[in-house]
């Protein structure tokens, strides 16, 4: 046996089935991903012989006497890179990274034919990151990347510090490091929707050979928690243990089998033997609040802060602000329906894990892929009773997270197995376990009844909003209460309504996803005063801008006034400027007989979440003069990385190249939040602008100091301080500085307050066959008010990742779940994600404003472009066909079966 990879040979034998992928990985070779162990995503592709193949399906023993080369030996023996490396280097091609080495490897395969049809080229590789449109431009050869350079660096395109890692397969993943003595873990899980643990016998599965342990809820500890990640913990209700005796959705871990391979874990999983007692169960929330409707938790609602568990509501919100009854009595017009809008799957490449370990120093190490690594700290001591300085958490570069990473999923069981076993552990789902066994989107239920006079003025707005959490709480009551936020504030109505609840259903559980209740409730809001304009012949776009918040007004929703959130800038009205133009101007012609419409919808997003979300930063001066910058927030695509170095470097009057990053893990930095609620910017980044002034106010002090010169005489400048008489270098200044026990370091923190809120607008020109119900995109136009932008490739990147997104959940994503409970989506074959043929090149402009709270006027825009597309789509589709969709998603059989029973759509003569 003999494999030849990127030039090294390798004679070991593979394991009996093994695929080319895990022997790769197995000898070092990380650049080679898995992201859905059934060929659907390419994330794993390699070239064998020059063809390129998904390894995942390839089996090993058939690439012996052949060549493979992977990500990592496309690159010439001197370093120099791949011209495709090169190109998504170029273009920034990439966010996450995690499909990069895929893509990578297919490009470089294809011929001048395949290049001129890229929609079929790229049908094997999906990035849920992109949108696709970096991706083409890099392989078109499109530059978007400037280099670095002195002068400022906010508002350039300055690419991402470890694009030369991801390009090149290097870049480190959660489960890109070798561990030694490494045990491998796997969960047995309920095939009940409601049942309870009579018994259940070990015996059978510890005699596996190679089986270490098997945990159940007799190992777990006692104390209920909630998976889901806040600063502060009493948000989400205590309502989760780490192995329960009690199964609350098809799905639900039931036993942890610990063994030396994860074949053995598996055989040890099927040999558990256990008696489970059937229980009722219930999957309709709306069933769930009646009466007698089986409770999902039985629990004290004080104690586990549980609103009505008898009831099955974790959390609700109930307000009016005057009379919605006098507002409706008021009106010219009336409109009155229900929206519901589906679960969707975060579907982040790298599905979610853990790898923990104790260190030499006998600390538990976890590294994860997470959002929250300081929050999962906290969690794992309050749960077992460790003092915070004996656990380390960190993050490695994340494959993606949308909000799915904001739990803790894997962690808990992973540390109890460490802790037990005293050897280091790995869990890493498979993808079909990320549908099942992880979070999804919360699927809504939206009553939205809205009122105007005849001149357009809003008179009343009302919602009832049904939020199913599933089988257990985690975000429940947050999302709810925020869907209901800034979808109502951000127009005016002297009446206003909510009641909103969020429901325990036997169903896999709903978590954080990007917009947080915001895009479902918008979904509702927007169609319906869409269709309400249309009730009094007026135009949409032009009665929403009639109603829309202003420049300085308070932010009223019937739960009050959230003292603050401030409208610090205002770019609503020129985003809604952007639509109208797009309105007027020409675009592609629809084929014929198809029917075509426009629609537009608009969108407000607090820059952070209410309560604080804490950043600190540390930015210090090196030796050899340059810098270093310790920040807490998490890499996974947002970017934040970037920006951080672009502010320091403004800061530091230096180079983006001379500062380093040291990120996301616990022993860098005190406290950070998390990268979620759109702060990694916002927060994080005025941590670290705090942090870096704060170091150059020190450099100065100390040079005028040392010079025997006024500190106004000193300029801070790239590697340099200058004075009148020359220039002392930051090496010297810090040679200078140790000689008398100086270290020149600094700390930067903000704690989340105030907010500002940024704002949104999508429009979309669409066709659609009344024949067949297909839809084609003829146009997409965004309008983003981030602020100041502080790259504004990358801001670009994430509002075309955001409406690719949306455009998924909009159009054909659905977690499907059967009569019992189960998900019938648990794979991408069976889930459909966007491809590259799917999504259209969306125009992004950015609006002029420069915010009076966030860093250096900067605004967030990573969660924000998602909300306004569906609602934005609908009415395009409304506007087309006369047919009012209220129900996500708008696939093509659903528009048909609609349009075929519209009296608008003309119908061809029955033959005789």
């Amino acid at each position: 046996m003999k494999i030849d990879v990127n030039g090294r040979s390798f004679a070991e034998e593979p394991r009996p089935g093994q695929c080319l992928r895990t022997y790769l990985r197995e000898r070092g070779w990380f650049g080679v991903k898995k992201g859905c162990d059934a060929g659907d995503c390419g994330a794993c592709t390699v070239h064998v012989d020059g063809e390129p193949v998904h390894s995942c399906l390839y089996p090993a023993f058939r690439a012996d006497g052949r060549a493979v080369t992977t990500v990592e030996g496309l690159a010439a023996e001197d370093g120099e890179l791949h011209p495709v490396q090169r190109k998504f280097l170029d273009a920034q091609g990439f966010q996450c990274g995690f499909c990069t080495a895929g893509f990578l490897m297919t490009t470089a395969a294809l011929n001048e034919d395949q290049l001129t049809d890229l929609p079929r080229a790229f049908k094997g590789n999906l990035c849920r990151c992109t949108g696709y449109r970096a991706i083409e431009d890099a392989v078109r050869g499109v530059c978007h990347a400037e280099a670095p350079g002195a002068g400022e660096a906010v508002g350039r395109n300055l690419p991402a510090p470890a694009g030369p890692q991801v390009v090149t397969g290097t870049a480190r993943y959660t489960f890109d490091i070798d561990v030694p003595g490494l045990l491998h873990m796997k969960l047995l899980r309920s095939p009940h929707a409601h049942a309870r643990i009579t018994a259940i016998d070990t015996t059978t599965a510890l005699q596996v050979p190679g089986v270490h342990a098997v945990f159940t809820h007799y190992d777990a500890p006692e104390r209920h928690f909630s998976t889901a990640r806040h600063e502060h913990p009493t948000e989400d209700p205590d309502d989760t243990r780490v192995l329960d005796d009690t199964v609350r959705y098809i799905g639900q871990r039931v036993a942890a089998v610990v063994a030396d391979s994860e074949a053995a874990a598996e055989e040890g999983c099927r040999r558990v033997e256990v008696t489970y007692e059937i229980l009722p169960s219930v999957l309709d929330p709306e069933e769930a609040m009646r009466p007698g409707a089986p409770v999902v938790h039985d629990k004290d609602a004080a104690t586990a802060r549980i609103s009505r568990p008898q009831n099955n509501v974790v959390g609700e919100a109930h307000g009016e602000i005057g009379s919605v009854e006098a507002g409706f009595a008021e009106a010219d017009a009336v409109y009155e329906d229900t929206y519901r809008t589906q679960r969707v799957q975060h579907a982040s490449l790298e599905t979610h894990g853990a790898v923990a370990w104790f260190d030499e120093d006998n600390r538990l190490t976890v590294r994860t892929s997470s959002q929250t690594p300081f929050l999962t700290r906290r969690a794992l001591c309050a749960l077992y009773d460790l003092p915070e300085e004996q656990v380390r958490v960190v993050a490695g570069r994340v494959g993606g997270g949308f909000g799915g990473k904001q739990e803790m999923l894997v962690e808990d069981i992973v540390a109890l197995a460490v802790l037990r076993l005293r050897r280091p552990v790995k869990l890493e789902y498979t993808r079909a376990e990320q549908f099942y066994g992880a979070t999804t989107r919360h699927p809504f239920t939206i009553n939205v009844k809205a009122g105007a006079r005849r001149d357009g003025q809003l008179t009343a707005l009302q919602l009832r909003v049904v939020s199913n959490t599933g089988a257990y709480g985690n975000h429940g009551p947050a999302v709810m209460f925020h869907s209901v936020g800034e979808s109502m504030a951000v127009y005016r109505a002297p009446h206003k309504k909510v009641d909103a609840f969020s429901v325990y259903t036997h169903t896999v559980p709903a978590g954080a996803f990007r917009g947080y209740g915001l895009g479902q409730v918008m979904f509702a809001v927007e169609s319906a005063l869409d269709e309400l304009a249309r009730q009094l012949g007026l135009d949409p776009l032009e009665f929403k801008a009639k109603n829309i918040i202003g420049p300085g007004e308070a932010m009223i929703t019937p739960g009050g006034e959230e003292e603050d959130l401030h409208i610090a800038s205002y770019g609503l009205d020129q985003c809604v400027s952007i639509v109208r133009r797009a309105q007027t101007e020409p675009g592609d012609a629809a084929p014929d007989g198809w029917l075509v419409g426009e629609g537009a919808a608009l969108a407000m997003i607090a820059t952070g979440p209410p309560g604080g979300h804490i950043a600190d930063a540390k930015a210090s001066l090196l030796p050899d003069g340059s810098f270093d910058l310790a920040v807490g927030t998490a890499e996974f695509g947002n970017g934040t990385t970037t920006v951080h170095r672009q502010i320091a470097a403004g800061e530091l009057a230096t180079t983006v190249d001379r500062i380093t990053v040291r990120q996301s893990d616990t022993d860098v930095v005190r406290h950070d939040t998390g990268a979620f609620a759109s702060t990694g910017t916002v927060v994080a980044g005025k941590a670290t602008l705090r942090a870096s002034r704060a170091l150059a106010d020190q450099l100065l002090d100390f040079a005028a100091a040392h010079l025997q010169l006024p500190c106004a005489d000193c300029t801070l400048a790239e590697e340099a301080v200058l004075h009148p008489g020359g220039r002392l270098t930051l090496k010297e200044l810090h040679a200078a500085g140790a000689a008398v026990g100086m270290e020149f370091s600094a700390d930067g923190h903000f704690g989340g307050t105030p907010r500002s809120v940024a704002f949104n607008a999508q429009w979309f020109r669409v066709a659609v066959d009344p024949g067949t119900g297909e839809i084609r995109i003829l146009r997409s136009v965004h309008a983003a008010d981030a602020g100041k932008v502080m790259n504004p490739m990358q801001c670009r990147g994430q509002v075309e990742g955001g409406v690719a997104q949306a455009l998924g959940a909009t159009l054909f994503e659905n977690v499907r779940i059967d009569e019992q409970g189960a998900v019938e989506t648990a794979a991408f074959r069976r889930y459909r994600l966007p491809q590259y043929a799917d999504v259209p090149r969306t125009e992004v402009h950015f609006m002029e404003t420069a915010d009076a709270i966030g860093p250096l006027g900067a605004k967030s825009m990573s969660e924000s472009p998602f909300n306004p597309v569906a609602p934005a789509f609908a009415n395009a589709l409304r506007d087309a066909t006369g047919v009012r969709f209220t129900e996500l998603p708008l696939t093509r059989d659903r528009v048909w079966r609609a349009l075929a029973g519209s009296s608008r759509i003309p119908r061809p003569p029955v033959s005789p």
